[in-house]
């Protein structure tokens, strides 16, 4: 083996070691077959951590972290924490501060999975929304006056500059053009009321896509318009690119729509650095330790990695394992509902890779 990865593993809170644990058996049996290695190292950042410690994430982390190929992450929230103080001060601070700008996230329904959606099918729900990653309402830009008065008020900015929009289209664009399905890139916005940002965002995406990316259809959706046709014509869409906080809502109604938040993975990216994968459905803490959650969308996540990483086939090779195991082996994706434990899903998966 001549190609080696060292991947730092937040396994986090609830059942995310449980999922992360699959993932990496996955991960192991792709490693085998394609001919490279993988050296994982575990990091407790986490709710048990600040519990015990007081500290949500060491000043040294980032750094540290950055040593690394990847991160693979299970899940963050506590019970025992105020909602927030984890997401904000270990989530959001590494999407920061290791600057992963991108947050990638496919909206694919398996074979198999079912889908709320009436007369829909894989062939119908296949895009990918591109959220930018690190600018928007989520930098903190604003503050509060005369709290705990009749008179207190709150503010919170949606602040972009040229540059985070610029370098967030260019992603998107080139991975439209990667993607090689529909070459349509539909831009995501509220042109008629947030007229500052999404005039900067209108103007920056054709201007890009007149000078750069001729091949590339480009289209524009406003977001409520955009909730409708995912529920309505999902079929429409090849790639959607977006704001944080407008990214942010729109994935997690797709991830409904490809069968729950079970299965739906999700990437942050900085594509000159290191990058974060993590499964969207969250720590889950009322199954912890019972071994019934569902890990296919870690899975998913290692194989995203991977393509991260260069290693198509073997990204490749999870993603159809995945697909054949949800047509042919499992009654659903429910924790507890699967007909399999979560290590036997695992076992599943890294049998057909």
């Amino acid at each position: 083996m001549n190609r080696t990865y060292n991947i730092a593993t937040i396994p986090g809170d609830g059942t995310g070691p449980e999922v992360v644990r699959e993932g990496r058996k996955v991960l192991g049996a792709a490693a085998i077959k394609y001919g490279f290695n993988l050296n994982f190292e575990e990091f407790d950042f986490g709710g048990d951590r600040y519990l015990r410690t007081g500290e949500i994430l060491p000043d040294t982390a980032t750094e540290e972290l950055r040593k690394y190929d990847s991160i693979f992450l299970g899940a963050i929230g506590h019970p025992d924490v105020k909602p927030g103080i984890l997401e904000k001060g270990i989530l959001l601070r590494l999407r920061f501060e290791l600057d992963q700008y991108i947050n990638l996230r496919p909206i694919k329904l398996y074979p198999g999975v079912s889908t709320p959606l009436k007369d829909k099918g894989p062939e119908d729900i296949d895009y990918v929304v591109v959220r930018e990653n690190t600018g928007d309402v989520y930098t903190g830009s604003g503050g509060v006056t005369m709290k705990g008065t009749a008179h207190e008020g709150a503010m919170q900015n949606m602040v972009y500059n040229r540059f985070l929009v610029d370098r967030c289209l260019k992603y998107a664009f080139e991975f439209t053009r990667k993607r090689n399905k529909r070459k349509t890139l539909a831009l995501c916005g509220k042109t008629n009321v947030l007229t500052y940002v999404f005039d900067l965002w209108e103007r920056a995406f054709h201007e890009m896509g007149q000078a750069e990316y001729p091949d590339i259809k480009r289209e524009y959706y406003h977001v409520d318009a955009t909730c409708m046709w995912m529920i309505k014509n999902p079929e429409w869409f090849d790639v959607i690119v977006t704001t944080n906080m407008f990214g942010d809502i729109i994935t997690d109604l797709g991830a409904i729509t490809q069968g729950g938040m079970g299965i739906a993975a999700g990437g942050n990216i900085n594509p000159e650095g290191v990058s974060m994968f993590e499964p969207i459905g969250g720590s889950a803490p009322k199954y912890t330790g019972m071994n019934v959650i569902n890990p296919l969308a870690a899975i998913a996540c290692g194989g995203m990695m991977l393509e991260q990483l260069g290693e198509a086939k073997a990204a490749q090779a999870i993603e159809n394992a995945i697909m054949g195991v949800t047509a042919s082996k499992l009654k659903d994706l429910g924790a507890g509902k699967m007909g399999f434990s979560t290590t036997e899903v695992g076992d599943l998966v890294a049998e057909r890779v």
